[in-house]
């Protein structure tokens, strides 16, 4: 019997602790579920005879190498900064390591070593980063093999909330790591737009009038993601003119979330006392108060707009305007407001959630111009088994399962880009109701 390792119970983790124990009998694994919190293992694993539940503290060293040095295969959902303990412990015993988080700086100083000791790395084989790799170079191979000249390059996806459960200011619901939502985009974005490289500031990311439309949703905003020429020379378009990868919102988030950047609430550099503070003055810190005037007139006044503006009613459906004390003693801005939007933003019990991933590619075959679009949209059943979880715990089970039967040859530190991960794994998520369809114009 094989024995497969997975860091992490969290939301992410519903989806592929349900795929690895349905498939245990079958496949004769085990699977042991390590995490801080024995309650949240036992809530993902139930009685499975096939599952044994391991409540660690990941920093303690002996108890997470003796876990490592006993099974066959280690998953890891920890949070990202973590994974680079997993990394280390699964070179040092020789263990084939998955997870759906980016290659870090860390990691990459491993990869010789990684290499040479004949094992796979494999990361990004989650959502984004992960489908969107294995369906963009499927495509990308496909227009290739054919004759076709790529000269440009779009990808987005988004985790949204689903049209029937979308009922707040905000056009969002929180269904994966709530820090990563606050910090997202903190550090800017970079694309390559008609031959040039562009570069966007944090402050202004959030511009909400940039929009693409999707079948069946209508429009939706986008902001880039991180820094997209990261990806140009995995996916062999070192020549496209234009390549640029991003993240998808409706259109009301991405006007609110600006303007909190803009009122440094997103900060996450230096802490504050905030026992005796209330959210308003939180929320102000950075304005000089007219006393004459109401808290909603002095945010109006700072921000340039409207009194009536619907930003103010997602400000104030957060809280952010009312006299409260805060009371979470000494914080960075962005760990209150984490905070508070896990408290006004988390999904009910009911709700569902949507995962929305759309490639765009411009080429040229036989003297045509064409553009290719290929899309997918994958819903939550409930606010446990979300459409994020689906997408970012399927593929991580489907690759284990490719690994554990010997149909993977790949050694090193890789991504999802290849034929021989992106089929089968394409090819078995559609049976969760994971497709893309295309169209051309």
């Amino acid at each position: 019997m094989k024995n497969i390792l997975l860091f992490g119970a969290g939301k992410s983790a519903t989806s592929l602790i349900d795929y690895l124990v349905s498939n245990a009998p079958r496949q004769k694994w085990h699977i042991t579920v390590a995490d801080h919190d024995l309650a949240l293992i036992k809530s993902k694993t139930g009685k499975s005879y096939y599952v044994t539940p391991a409540a660690i503290d990941i920093r303690d060293e002996a108890s997470r190498q003796k876990l490592i040095q006993e099974t066959d295969l280690v998953i890891s959902l920890l949070p990202a900064q973590l994974h680079i303990l997993v990394a280390k412990d699964c070179l040092q015993f020789s263990k084939n390591l998955l997870t759906a988080s980016y290659i870090d700086p860390e990691v990459k100083k491993l990869e010789k070593e990684i290499e040479d000791a004949g094992l796979l790395f494999m990361y990004e084989m989650g959502l984004d980063p992960g489908i969107d790799h294995m369906s963009a170079m499927k495509l990308i191979h496909s227009i290739e093999k054919k004759g076709g000249q790529i000269s440009a390059f779009r990808s987005y996806c988004g985790g949204l909330v689903s049209p029937e459960s979308n009922d707040n200011p905000w056009q969002y619901k929180i269904s994966w790591n709530a820090r990563n939502i606050v910090l997202a985009g903190n550090s800017g974005a970079t694309y390559r737009e008609k031959g040039k490289t562009k570069e966007v500031s944090y402050q202004h990311l959030f511009d909400q009038s940039k929009t693409i439309h999707i079948p069946s949703l209508g429009k939706l905003a986008y902001y880039p993601n991180r820094d997209s020429l990261n990806y140009i020379s995995a996916y062999k378009l070192e020549e496209v003119p234009t390549f640029m990868r991003a993240t998808l919102r409706y259109p009301d988030f991405c006007e609110g979330w600006g303007t909190l950047v803009k009122l440094g609430l997103t900060d996450d550099t230096k802490k504050i006392q905030t026992d005796n503070m209330t959210f308003y003055e939180w929320t102000s810190q950075h304005i000089d108060q007219d006393t004459s005037i109401s808290h909603e007139e002095n945010i109006a006044n700072y921000l340039g707009i409207s009194a009536k503006s619907k930003i103010l009613r997602q400000l104030k459906f957060l809280g952010l305007l009312n006299s409260e004390t805060i009371h979470l003693g000494e914080q960075t801005n962005a760990s209150v407001l984490q905070h508070i939007v896990e408290s006004k933003l988390g999904m009910e019990v009911t709700d569902k959630d949507m995962i929305v991933m759309t490639h765009e590619i411009e080429f040229e075959r036989r003297g045509m111009s064409t553009r290719l679009h290929s899309y997918m949209i994958a819903q939550g059943e409930d606010n446990i088994r979300t459409a994020m979880a689906k997408t970012v715990g399927l593929p991580l089970g489907i690759m284990a399962k490719l690994i554990l039967q010997d149909k993977v040859t790949l050694k090193g530190l890789h991504i999802p880009i290849t034929p021989d991960i992106y089929n089968p794994v394409l090819k078995e998520l559609e049976e969760f109701n994971i497709r893309f369809e295309e169209s051309f114009e």
